[in-house]
């Protein structure tokens, strides 16, 4: 049953639960709504980078960050196309862009519905977080074929202010409710261990599983400090304040159990885990990696890395067949 009036006190009790019993449950629902073995392939581009006037805490190409990194100017479109057509070769099924904007200009706009018409010509489903949105910009996205929108919400109502203060929690449901009246999918999920408590882990996923219509897409990171961010600097002073490999696969088991249908993605924070850990993802409902070697600016586990995984646990790509085994004579 797809619920969408879980209380505070329901999701902390999923979180409270043994961990085997949790797994098992947050297994039962995928298997109900997923194929159990397979896991979609993305792949992330950053389009424009750098020079973001928004002073989230965690991100190194906010204005803010004294990370070193320098700001470009938006990709040319050919650029693009070009990488999106190695992300298909590479088995990748959607392709997502970022650009680090407060919101994009109506200038850049052509040359961003250019880049969504060339990537869906190639087979691929499109993704792209840009910031916020107007409700015009919004409808052009639609227009020109965008499947889905990023725009995490980060973490918690109450705990959002101590991350970014540029803009508020409400303006992310704003552009959500833009993006889902122009007709579009919402990819929305957030960032844990940025030095919040379970309450906010709890806040974070009732605030996404009590909307109206729940994310199509739910990434789930885990955060990656970097040197020069405001976060990557507190945890690097109060490592105790990120969080371990079990607390985060709780995150994703109540994630898939709160949210059945969503596609739920291991994201930033996955180059640092385990084998066992992923595994454990994979079995609280994670069925959606970024593959390759970089996110928007941190390193990621690998296309390499990733056949190999696949390999031990029998995961196939979503939308693939499982390869046949061959029984030894």
């Amino acid at each position: 049953m797809i619920r969408n009036d879980w209380s505070r006190t329901e999701i902390a009790a999923l979180f409270d639960l043994p961990f085997a019993d949790l797994l098992w449950q947050a297994q039962s629902v995928h298997r109900a709504h997923h194929d159990a073995n397979a896991v979609e392939l993305a792949t992330l581009l950053s389009i424009k980078t750098g020079g973001c006037p928004e002073d989230c805490g965690y991100c190194s190409q906010s204005v803010s960050a004294d990370s070193g990194l320098k700001a470009d100017k938006l990709m040319d479109v050919e650029a693009v196309l070009a990488s999106a057509r190695e992300a298909a070769a590479a088995g990748s099924a959607r392709f997502c862009m970022g650009a680090a904007w407060r919101n994009p200009k109506d200038r850049d706009m052509d040359a961003v519905c250019a880049m969504i018409a060339g990537v869906k010509a190639l087979g691929l489903e499109t993704c792209m977080t840009l910031g916020m949105l107007s409700a015009p910009q919004a409808e052009r996205l639609a227009d020109a074929g965008l499947d889905f929108y990023n725009h995490n919400i980060d973490t918690s109502p109450e705990h959002y202010p101590t991350v970014i203060t540029s803009r508020t929690f409400a303006d992310r449901l704003d552009t959500l409710e833009k993006v889902r009246a122009a007709g579009m999918a919402v990819c929305c999920g957030g960032i844990v261990g940025m030095g919040e408590a379970r309450a906010d882990r709890v806040g974070f996923l009732h605030a996404l599983a009590t909307l109206p219509r729940h994310p199509e897409s739910v990434p789930i990171n885990a955060l990656v400090p970097i040197a020069g961010t405001v976060l990557g600097d507190m945890l690097k002073d109060v490592p105790a304040a990120r969080i371990d490999d079990i607390e985060f696969v709780r995150t994703v088991a109540v994630a898939r159990i709160t949210m059945p249908r969503a596609i739920v993605r291991l994201s930033a924070g996955r180059e640092s885990m385990d084998d066992a850990a992923q595994a454990l993802c994979f079995l609280a409902g994670a069925n959606s990696i970024f593959t390759g070697d970089r996110l928007l600016t941190s390193g990621n586990a690998g296309a390499s890395a990733d056949t190999a995984l696949f390999g031990k646990l029998g995961i196939h790509p979503a939308g693939r067949a499982p390869a046949l085994s061959v029984a030894a004579e």
